[in-house]
C-alpha cells in the first residue's frame, strides 16, 4: 500500500517538473515576437498611416475631423472588441457567430495558448484588422457624416456586420476555420482579409456614399486634395504597415511570413507603376495621387492571396489591379458620379474582389511558375472564391444600410449645410488645422 502511495507522488512531481517544459514546447517565442511586431505594425496603418492618407485628401477644413475619427474608432472598436467582438468573431458555438465565452476576455491570461503563440497576441492582432475596417469606411462619407453618427454606426457595424462576418471566414481560428464560409465547397482562401477586411469595407463605404448623398458642389465643383504631401506620407506609412497585415497574418515566423511580404511588396509596387503609366497615357501626366491610390490598389488585391500565391503571380495580380482599379475609380466618379470621397469601393472592394477571385486561379501549383504552392482545383476552387464574394457583398450591403437607418432615425446621420460649407473642424470640434493667420 505504501509503495502505491509513492508511486502516486513520483507520478503528480513528474507531471509537474514536465509542465513548464511542454508549455515551453508550445510557446515559441520567435513566433510570439514577430506576432507582437506586426501587431503594431497593423495599428500604425491606422494612427497615423490611413489618418494622414486620408486627411491629406480631403479639404482644409475638414483635415483635423478625419484624424478625429480614425482615433476615435480606434479607442471605441477596442472596447468593443474586448467586451464582445473578440468573442463573436473568433467563439466556437456555431458555423454563423461565435458565443459570448471570451466576453471581457474572461478566458485570455497569460497562460492561455493560441497555437505556438499566447492567446492574448493573437486577440490584440486581429483587434487591429477590427478597427482599421471601420476606419476605411470613413472615406466613403468623408466631410458630411455627424460625428455622434460615425460613433453610433460603427459601434453597430462592428458587432452586427464585422464580427459574423470574420466568424464565417476565419471561424475560431486563424486560417482552421469554423466558419460556413471558411468550409463551404472546399473553402474560401482569404489569407488577410480580402473579404473580411476589404470587401466589406469597400461595400460598406459604397452603400454609405449612397445614402448620405454626394458633397455640396459634387461633381461641378472641385474637390481637390489640400495636402497630397500627407497623403503620400500616410501611403508610406501603410505601405510598410502591410507587412505586418499580410505577414503577420502566417502567425509564426516563417517562410509564409516571408513570402507574404514579398509578394505584398511586388504586388503594390507594380499596382502603383501600373496605374501611374496608365494615368500618363490617358491624361498625358503622370500623378502622385495616382501613383499611391494604385499602391493602396495592389495591397488591397494581393491581401486574399499574399499567404497562397509566388512571386510571379503577385506581378499579375499588381498588373490587373493597378488597371482594373484605375478603370473603376474613373467609371464611379465620372460616369455614375457616386460621391465616394475618398475612392474605397473602387480601390478597396473592387480590389479585394478582385485579389479574392485571382487567389482561387494564382493560389494553384498546376501554375507551375505563375502559381502558387496549393494543391487546389481551379473551378471549385473559383466557385469557393465567387461565393465568398457573393456573400460578403450582400451581409455588408444589406446590414449597412439598415444600420444607417437606424443611425439617421437616431441623431441624423448628415450634418445641415451650414456645416458642411464652415466644415467639420469648427462646427465639430471648434478647431481648426491651420492657424490661418500664422
Amino acid at each position: 500500500m505504501l509503495d502505491q502511495v509513492n508511486v502516486r507522488w513520483w507520478v503528480v512531481l513528474a507531471i509537474v517538473l514536465a509542465a513548464p517544459a511542454a508549455l515551453a514546447q508550445t510557446l515559441d517565442t520567435g513566433d510570439t515576437a514577430w506576432l507582437l511586431t506586426a501587431t503594431a505594425l497593423v495599428l500604425f496603418m491606422t494612427i497615423p498611416g490611413l489618418s494622414l492618407f486620408y486627411a491629406g485628401l480631403v479639404r482644409q477644413n475638414n483635415v483635423l475631423s478625419i484624424f478625429m475619427q480614425c482615433f476615435s474608432i480606434t479607442c471605441l472598436v477596442t472596447i468593443l472588441w474586448l467586451f464582445v467582438g473578440y468573442s463573436l468573431a473568433f467563439g466556437e458555438s456555431n458555423a454563423v457567430v461565435g458565443d459570448l465565452s471570451n466576453f471581457l476576455f474572461k478566458n485570455v491570461s497569460e497562460d492561455s495558448m493560441s497555437g505556438s503563440i499566447p492567446e492574448s497576441s493573437f486577440a490584440i492582432f486581429q483587434l487591429t484588422f477590427a478597427i482599421i475596417t471601420p476606419a476605411l469606411i470613413v472615406g466613403g462619407f468623408a466631410e458630411r457624416m455627424r460625428f455622434s453618427a460615425i460613433l453610433i454606426f460603427t459601434t453597430l457595424w462592428v458587432i452586427i456586420v464585422y464580427a459574423p462576418l470574420c466568424h464565417w471566414v476565419w471561424g475560431g481560428g486563424w486560417l482552421s476555420s469554423d466558419g460556413w464560409l471558411g468550409s463551404f465547397t472546399g473553402g474560401l482562401m482569404d489569407f488577410a482579409g480580402g473579404t473580411v477586411v476589404h470587401i466589406s469595407a469597400g461595400t460598406a463605404a459604397l452603400v454609405a456614399a449612397l445614402y448620405l448623398g454626394p458633397r455640396r458642389g459634387f461633381p461641378t465643383a472641385a474637390m481637390i486634395p489640400h495636402n497630397l504631401p500627407f497623403t503620400v506620407v500616410g501611403a508610406g506609412m501603410l505601405w510598410v504597415g502591410w507587412f505586418g497585415f499580410n505577414g503577420g497574418s502566417a502567425l509564426a515566423a516563417n517562410g509564409d511570413a516571408a513570402m507574404a511580404i514579398a509578394v505584398t511588396h511586388i504586388s503594390a509596387a507594380t499596382a502603383a507603376f501600373t496605374w501611374l503609366v496608365v494615368e500618363w497615357i490617358r491624361f498625358g501626366k503622370p500623378s502622385v495621387l495616382g501613383a499611391v491610390t494604385g499602391m493602396v490598389a495592389g495591397l488591397g488585391s494581393i491581401t486574399p492571396a499574399s499567404g497562397y500565391v509566388g512571386p510571379a503571380g503577385a506581378l499579375v495580380i499588381g498588373l490587373v489591379a493597378g488597371l482594373v482599379c484605375f478603370l473603376a475609380t474613373n467609371f464611379l466618379k465620372r460616369t455614375l458620379k457616386i460621391d465616394d470621397s475618398l475612392d474605397v469601393f473602387p480601390v478597396h472592394g473592387v480590389g479585394g474582389i478582385l485579389g479574392t477571385l485571382l487567389t482561387g486561379i494564382f493560389a494553384s501549383s498546376a501554375l507551375g511558375w505563375f502559381g502558387g504552392q496549393e494543391e487546389i482545383a481551379i473551378g471549385s476552387q473559383l466557385l469557393a472564391q465567387f461565393i465568398g464574394v457573393l456573400a460578403t457583398v450582400v451581409w455588408v450591403g444589406v446590414l449597412t444600410w439598415v444600420i444607417l437607418k437606424v443611425t439617421d432615425l437616431l441623431v441624423k446621420v448628415r450634418v445641415p449645410e451650414d456645416v458642411e460649407i464652415e466644415g467639420l473642424d469648427i462646427a465639430t470640434h471648434n478647431e481648426r488645422g491651420y492657424n490661418l493667420n500664422s
